[in-house]
């Protein structure tokens, strides 16, 4: 099955725009190129392979002063003088921020410092960047290493952002970017560089002391941010102090990022689309909708309106201390430590009956006038509809430590060592998740109405919403959780230079990573205690919406008060019928896993800078054996019980990879890379056993697969830069990734009497008839993988004072894939050809600058097309070979388009005294869920408002 969602040349949800844009004022600058290259000094002596460029150039308040011939740059263009320094002597593909670019840019938290990157999107969880993905690959394809040694970063998030991280990729939100001194995302890997990565390697370096040219540095800022949705005021704080001792022989330095931020989300919700047939249908006696054929058409399963409130604190902190003993001889210890706490209230007004089977939708009634477009059940009115009002509070922190110690030593000009040895941790805790549901049941003349875009129009017909007295309690979850991610790592590196044209590095490496999860859950979440006639009255409070709602559609409506059942009834005491249970829970039991690998890796690399005629061919050849010992457990239902499941398994790789950069002129280089990659299966696919859950009308089963095999891939990059002026250049770059075997995951609607599971371990209210989501990964064929970048920084020295302060930085990636996703692990089953799962087909970035001696200011635009985040889309009716072409499937789950605008400026009082004003997410921009490729059916439709940040900045 394909379901063509539209071609390479147009997002088919329509936000070209952007990208349009970012073309335009490519076009703009290129056009003035030629001038640009007169007004250029003279061309630099070619540059040494891998030599390191002046990362930590001070920052002064002005933009640029001529000397001679000689043009010094300082500020915001040194910072990107040095990033492009950097990748222009890089032997591979690799991009770079530094550390001037990371504090001046509007930025929440790292992901979103990096998503100026080409070829880099973000997911966004709490009106912040959460995590990466890197040249159309998921983030779990993406690697990340801090001060040199591989970290895991867990957080947890809202259901319709995927809840709490129990994969492999890294939460970037975790971390303020004012704690690191640079970022390198590596496109190309190498023989020395730790295998694991199908997308990127980004490497995050916190400041040191020997960074800095001066002895004794002191910074820091002060800011206080402002929400407009949230009406919030909010400070950001960070410091750096360090200091050189004993001759410039050791250093010590110290910084802390510190913020909070109260943050409100709105909008509409569906919790996705399901067939009318579904759930044992509606009333016999409905009438059909207009433009329906039978029972083939979907609805929305809870259609609601909702509203969170989040409450952040991130608290960082770094120490590092260099020991240099010797001229020859480098001892580095560092400490990371970050903290982020977040408290997140839900509230939600929701139309339940269309999710249950049993008494909810069975009993539902359309009435006369419910019309059926585009397949999907757009208008209706209903009576007997259960309607639920759903309060849920998490208390959420990660703590995130580090630790690393490095020795540097030559023990001649030719021959050197280095060590390095490091721990990381990453804890994740949910003590407190709590969700209290309120039901009104058989509400007549209920109606939703999603004609009108994306902003539905909901009427509760003769129910009161804001009338305790029309309420019952319906449900209490009380669902802890926690997720720990361990690093252990250790690197020795020997390197022999044979010549000036060559030298030969060879190394071996060992890292041992530990995944933990657990989660607790009542025994019976709908056997909840009985309340006094008016008693719900004192437990509850009217709740309004900030949004303004369409139509007759409420904004305020009852809601329960937590801490009043949590003191009332004692619902934390851990008694009673509140007893939590782990392992002996049926639900919770799916979470109870682990996963430990053990990785060895030798590796043996050789340098090369040597001359081909008049050409100048720097970079490495060279090959990583890896081996991997891996052992998860999980717990397995059967009808005797639960049994532990363990599974243990080896498997080693030979990865060769080259680099090749080809200095044809002083001003134009050409890059070519070949490797062999592999990434290991995410954590999820490999639990022995079944994930059994049932949430609210939510029935899934999850079976894992500890044998699933990692991908593997054949890629290929190849690009040309022109370094056509100072602090300029024009990059173009092709890649081509062969990805040999993909790991996919089915779906399939299946009733729980077909799983083979045991009657006993299903929840009150669900029926052996009910259909389960059933998940299960396996080994497919892989795909193809190719793209495109292209990239351009230029001041715009070329226009005359004071136009010449203006400068630009921008890109823009085109990427395509297409892979088989098989509907069951069936042979021969039906397949969907679609694209990778967090794949967007066109990613753009821009800013246009302007800074002189005093004042500076930058405007940025971010565009993603629409990817997908899930193949095939759940709540499907049961699909084989012989009716796959049905019309009750949805192929797809997906993101639509975003673009987001932030700016910053900035004006010198002194040379040692900033002024800030920032702005983050200037249109409001909705983040905008679907399902179905063709309907685009409405899954989540939130804002979260405009962030503004003014306050100061110093160094001395």
């Amino acid at each position: 099955m394909n379901s063509n969602r539209g071609n390479s040349s147009t997002d088919s949800r329509g936000r070209l725009k952007g990208a349009t844009a970012l073309w335009c004022m490519l076009a703009a600058a290129l056009a003035a190129e030629p001038a640009a290259a007169q007004d250029a000094a003279a061309p630099a002596a070619p540059v040494e392979a891998d030599q390191p460029a002046d990362s930590n150039a001070e920052a002064q308040p002005q933009a640029a002063q001529e000397s001679g011939d000689e043009i010094v740059v300082t500020g915001y263009r040194q910072s990107l003088k040095a990033s492009l320094e950097d990748k222009r002597r890089a032997a591979g593909v690799i991009d770079v921020i530094k550390a001037e670019d990371i504090a001046d840019f509007p930025d929440n938290n790292l992901a979103e410092s990096i998503q100026r990157i080409p070829g880099v999107a973000i997911m966004r969880d709490q009106g912040e960047g959460r995590n990466i993905s890197v040249r159309g690959l998921s983030p779990q394809f993406t690697r990340v290493r801090i001060n040199g040694i591989e970290g895991m970063s867990t957080t947890g998030g809202a259901d319709a952002s995927g809840g709490a991280n129990r994969s492999r990729q890294f939460d970037f939100n975790v971390f303020a970017s004012d704690l690191f001194n640079s970022i390198t995302v590596r496109k190309t890997p190498s023989a020395d560089i730790e295998e694991g990565s199908l997308g990127a390697t980004v490497d995050l370096v916190t400041a040191r002391p020997f960074d800095y040219a001066d002895d004794f540095v002191f910074a820091g800022s002060a800011q206080a941010g402002y929400n407009d949705f949230s009406e919030s005021v909010d400070p950001r704080l960070s410091a750096l102090v360090s200091k050189r001792f004993a001759d410039d022989r050791i250093g010590i330095l110290l910084s802390a990022a510190y913020s909070t931020r109260e943050i409100m989300e709105e909008g509409p919700s569906t919790v996705r689309w399901e067939p009318a047939s579904s759930n044992g249908g509606f009333h016999a006696t409905s009438t059909r909708p207009t433009g329906a054929t039978d029972n083939n058409y979907f609805h929305p399963r809870i259609p609601r309106y909702d509203s969170y409130k989040y409450d952040t604190e991130r608290l960082g902190l770094t120490g590092t201390l260099q020991f240099e003993p010797t001229d020859r001889t480098m001892i580095t210890i560092d400490a990371l430590y970050s903290k982020f706490d977040s408290k997140r209230a839900e509230q939600y007004l929701e139309a339940l009956s269309f999710s249950r089977s049993g008494t909810g939708k069975p009993q539902t009634v359309i009435l006369p006038g419910a019309v059926v477009e585009d397949n999907s059940l757009v208008y209706g009115v209903f009576n007997n509809v259960d309607v639920r009002v759903e309060s849920r509070y998490d208390e959420l922190e990660t703590k995130f430590t580090q630790y690393t110690a490095s020795i540097s030593h030559e023990f001649s000009d030719q021959f050197s060592i280095d060590l390095l040895g490091g721990k990381s941790k990453s804890k994740f805790e949910n003590p407190i998740q709590t969700t209290i549901a309120l039901d009104a049941l058989n509400v007549q003349g209920y109606s939703f109405d999603f004609r009108d875009g994306r902003f539905p129009t909901f009427d509760y017909g003769n129910l009161d919403v804001t009338d305790p007295a029309r309420f019952t309690l319906g449900e209490i979850r009380l669902r802890p959780q926690y997720v720990d991610n361990d690093f252990s790592v250790l690197r020795g590196e020997a390197k022999y230079e044979i010549s000036p044209e060559f030298t030969l590095k060879g190394g071996l490496d060992w890292k041992k990573y530990k995944f933990d999860s657990k989660e607790y859950r009542r025994a019976s979440e709908t056997t909840v205690p009985v309340l006094a006639p008016g008693q719900l009255a004192t437990l509850t409070e009217l709740y309004g919406m900030e949004t303004g709602l369409p139509g007759a559609t409420p904004e305020r409506f009852l809601v329960p008060i937590i801490d009043a059942f949590a003191s009332d009834l004692d619902i934390y005491c851990n008694c009673g019928m509140f007893t939590l249970q782990g392992l002996e829970n049926a639900t919770a039991r799916s979470n109870w896993r682990t996963v430990d690998e053990k990785d060895f890796g030798i590796y043996g690399q050789a340098d090369f800078n040597l001359y081909l005629g008049d050409v100048r061919l720097r970079g490495n050849v060279g090959a990583r054996w890896v081996q991997t010992k891996q052992n998860s457990t999980g717990y397995t239902n059967t009808a005797s019980g639960f049994v532990l499941t363990e599974a243990d398994r080896k498997y080693d790789y030979f990865l060769p990879s080259l680099n090749v950069a080809a200095d044809i002129t002083q001003d134009f280089v050409l890059r070519g890379a070949i490797a062999k990659v592999i990434s290991r299966p995410d954590i999820g696919t490999l639990n022995p056993g079944g994930a059994f859950s049932v949430s609210g009308g939510n029935r899934t089963f999850a079976r894992g697969n500890p044998d699933i095999k990692p991908i593997e891939a054949i890629t290929y990059d190849l690009s040309a830069e022109w370094y056509f002026a100072p602090e300029s250049a024009l990059i173009v770059g092709l890649f081509y990734k062969d990805i040999k075997s993909f790991i996919a995951t089915t779906a399939q609607q299946i009733p729980f009497s077909d799983l083979g599971l045991p009657d006993s371990i299903l929840p009150p209210g669900t029926l052996p008839s009910d259909l389960f989501t059933v998940t299960q990964p396996i080994n497919s064929d892989g795909g193809k993988l190719k793209g495109a970048e292209i990239g351009l920084q230029a001041p715009f020295r070329f226009l005359p004072a004071p136009f010449d302060n203006f400068g630009i930085q921008a890109n823009y990636t085109f990427v395509d894939s297409k892979v088989d996703y098989p509907l069951s692990a069936a042979a021969g089953a039906a397949v969907i050809r679609e694209d990778l799962v967090g794949l967007s087909r066109h990613t753009a970035n821009g800013t246009l600058y302007y800074e002189d001696k005093k004042f500076s200011v930058r405007a940025s635009l971010s565009y993603r097309s629409d990817f997908l985040t899930q193949v095939p889309g759940r709540n499907s009716l049961p699909l084989t070979n012989s009716n796959a072409n049905l019309p009750l499937f949805n192929d797809v789950e997906g993101t639509n388009s975003t673009l987001n605008v932030d700016m910053s400026a900035s004006y010198w009082f002194t040379d040692n005294f900033q002024l800030t004003f920032e702005g983050v997410n200037l249109t409001d921009e909705y983040v905008d869920q679907f399902i179905d490729s063709e309907a685009n059916r409405l899954s989540v439709y939130h804002h979260t408002g405009r962030q503004f940040y003014g306050g100061f900045r110093f160094k001395f």
